[in-house]
């Protein structure tokens, strides 16, 4: 049986019901219901960031808007909406904060996809998870670069290369489980799934494989394009020429 697609992620249903609750009368029920017939479901944060002004406007007033409030609106209360729904002090969200990391800034780092639901946990299995955490990861440093949505992927017909395309940038992914065709997809997509069944905080199973790198086990090695460490020690000996 076919997975039911799910209305809204939890951080996008946080969002409006928070909404809901600044536009003081408004039924929160006709309000998803809008918000999905203009924006498609399910709703999640990244179409939630593309509401206006003047689209709020339009779904709460129809032809009755007008240039200053909709339906007794003011116009400062439908942009503090449209703040929330960019994540600006949504209470209780569970979205980890981004750091920045400039293109070059972490030398012999990697790129990582996490699957996850709540926080910076691995909690996520591929076809169902709500968002991919993006790691960079380095001897020295691990940083969280981006936090990107998976829902919206599920509207396409080929839901899982949609989801495997949104991590086409990293080298490995980790996760609660892969089916084998899915699988097949992450791979062709140029990413090495690892499987973590137990889950756990991401950022203590990244610390594990941060270790690793300056000294990388074959399988690792390869992904960094590096040679293995365990290989090293034949290319010296190859190296050195022979007495005699």
């Amino acid at each position: 049986m076919a997975e039911k697609m799910p209305t809204a992620s939890r951080e996008a249903a946080l969002r409006i019901a928070q909404a809901a609750r600044l536009l003081e009368n408004i039924e929160i029920r006709p309000f998803v219901e809008a918000l999905a017939e203009r924006y498609g479901l399910p709703l999640t944060e990244t179409r939630l960031m593309a509401v206006t002004v003047e689209d709020l406007r339009e779904l709460l007033a129809g032809s009755h808007a007008d240039a200053s409030c909709a339906v007794g609106v003011p116009l400062e209360t439908l942009k503090a909406v449209i703040r929330l729904f960019k994540g600006d002090g949504v209470e209780g969200s569970d979205l980890p904060p981004v750091e920045s990391c400039a293109e070059g800034e972490m030398r012999n780092s990697i790129r990582v996809a996490v699957a996850s639901n709540h926080g910076e946990e691995l909690d996520g299995h591929f076809g169902s998870c709500e968002r991919f955490l993006i790691y960079q990861v380095s001897p020295d440093a691990l940083k969280l670069i981006a936090v990107r949505g998976a829902l919206d992927a599920d509207r396409e017909e080929e839901r899982n290369a949609a989801r495997a395309a949104l991590i086409a940038d990293c080298q490995i992914l980790y996760l609660q489980s892969i089916g084998g065709p899915a699988a097949a997809k992450v791979v062709r997509a140029g990413v090495h799934p690892v499987k973590r069944p137990q889950g756990g905080p991401a950022r203590e199973i990244l610390s594990k494989l941060q270790e690793s790198l300056a000294s990388p086990p074959p399988w690792i090695a390869r992904v960094m394009g590096v040679p293995a460490a365990s290989l090293a020690r034949y290319a010296q000996v190859l190296a050195t020429p022979a007495e005699g």
